[in-house]
């Protein structure tokens, strides 16, 4: 290949990852959005309680219950077509979700905006892992693609109460702006590749049916666990196992497979997504905790804590920049193992919480969780999606995300029963007991990763990464054309 077709195929790689990272960053900006925005959806359309948390939980349900077959739909179907489509469908009902005028019609808005989410997701990542060959170039696109993540869901959470506070429904009416102008640059950009070979694979059906009703029933069981009687949740976490029993039994027996089994042999991805949950449910129970804290117990705005939650967002700029530094020289897992350690200091930082601290207080704790976050997600990434065969990048994908998605809601659902039976009354010495009985969940949840990941730290360096801005240990010859 000429140095100028080269460069060319480069820098066509690297427009294409734009296009992408604006779609993470759209998802990420969506959902954080929407968290602002709950109170004001509940006073204007007049939901209990109940009906606000079917709000967060339809998304969920979508998102997390239909990740491994829209994974498998992108290895299969072309993950271009996928990724267009779904994120059409992403367009249209986020915008549909802002003309709701019952609570009913938003809950089914965001149930199809998270199974959209779920089929484009793992589209994206998988067109990245598929563009860029194993090695420092994709491990530098995978981190610059998570620090983008990350960046939305912490500008999110600042955007989300600054369009609140003109009115709810411009929370869903800015996705679609951008959504429309990421899927024209997709149109433009994302070449179209050659159709997928699918000789001697069919679509599993029954695979698809059956994990599908497993994970948004394990998914439901937990995430109404605080919401429901006991009976209840056990009945749904029963019966999703009982699914999932017979989607291995299944998969066992099919011919073409929606989740090889055989992928789980390799104990660097059971160990990426065992770790990737139990920090997501860390991350997510404790920034849950934070935003209690402040809002109930010491009445400050959405906007207030917008703004204190986004130091937490420091993580956009430090994985592009920092982390492909640190794990060029210290491997991956050791990258991984340091992220999880700091995620635990924060926790325990947090742990002597008063009913008067002054942010300066919450500071340390804040600040260094976000850098726990760019030095675990975009490592964790790489890791669960290095040495799959091509074929298999989208369901690699889907299966982190999914372990993300239901890590996510297991420390949520974790924290809000500890919180509630820790919480004697509404006074506020009662509920700053609650807080802190809560906050040894996210500690347990990141000591336990770490524990995981340190059986990383046996095996060899993990490939090493190019940072920004400095050379590539590949010339652009040597990077593979898009698919």
């Amino acid at each position: 290949m000429s140095p100028q077709k080269a460069a060319a195929a480069s820098a066509r790689d690297w427009g294409v990852l734009l296009v992408l990272c604006g779609a993470i960053f759209l998802e990420g900006i969506d959902v954080a959005m929407l968290n602002v925005a709950l109170p004001s959806i509940r006073a204007d359309l007049g939901l209990s309680t109940g009906s606000l948390q079917w709000v967060m939980s339809a998304y969920v349900l979508g998102y997390g219950g239909f990740m491994l077959v829209g994974g498998r739909a992108a290895d299969l179907f072309g993950r271009r077509r996928m990724f267009v489509f779904w994120l059409s469908v992403f367009l249209l009902f986020s915008g549909l979700g802002g003309f709701a005028t019952e609570g009913w019609m938003l809950i089914v808005a965001r149930f199809v905006t998270g199974v959209a989410a779920a089929f484009m997701t793992p589209a994206g990542l998988s067109i990245i892992t598929t563009s860029f060959e194993e090695g420092p170039q994709r491990n530098k696109a995978l981190l610059f693609y998570s620090g983008t993540a990350a960046g939305g869901f912490s500008i999110g959470l600042v955007v989300g109460g600054l369009l609140t506070s003109i009115g709810w429904r411009w929370v869903f009416f800015a996705p679609v702006v951008l959504s429309a102008l990421i899927l024209l640059a997709a149109l433009a950009f994302v070449p179209k590749p050659s159709r997928p070979d699918r000789t001697g694979q069919s679509v599993d059906l029954v695979g698809g049916i059956t994990i599908t009703a497993a994970v948004v029933l394990l998914v439901l069981g937990v995430e109404r666990a605080t919401h429901t009687s006991l009976a209840w949740t056990l009945g749904t976490l029963g019966a999703g196992l009982a699914f999932l029993a017979a989607f291995i039994a299944t998969e066992r027996r099919s011919g073409s497979p929606l989740v090889r089994l055989g992928i789980f042999r390799s104990g660097a991805l059971v160990r990426a997504n065992l770790v990737g949950l139990l920090f997501a449910a860390g991350f997510f129970g404790f920034q849950f905790l934070v935003v209690l804290y402040l809002q109930e117990l010491r009445d400050w705005s959405t906007l207030q804590t917008s703004f204190a939650m986004i130091v937490i967002g420091v993580d956009a700029i430090l994985s592009p920049l920092l982390t492909p530094k640190l794990v060029n020289r210290f491997g991956n897992a050791r990258v991984i193992f340091g992220g999880l350690l700091l995620a635990s200091l924060s926790y325990a930082l947090f742990l002597p919480v008063g009913a008067d601290w002054t942010y300066l207080a919450m500071f340390p704790s804040l600040i260094t969780l976000g850098i726990a976050f760019s030095l675990a997600y975009g490592p964790l990434t790489i890791v669960a999606t290095e040495g799959v065969k091509e074929e298999e990048q989208g369901l690699a994908g889907a299966l982190l995300y999914t372990s993300f998605q239901f890590g996510a809601a297991l420390g949520l659902s974790t924290v809000t029963a500890v919180n509630v039976s820790a919480t004697a009354s509404t006074s506020p010495g009662a509920l700053l007991d609650g807080y802190q009985a809560a906050l040894w969940v996210p500690l347990a949840a990141a000591l336990l990763a770490t524990l995981i990941s340190a059986f990383g730290l046996r095996t060899g360096p993990t490939a090493t990464v190019v940072a920004a801005g400095e050379p590539a240990d590949r010339t652009a010859d040597e990077l593979p054309a898009s698919h």
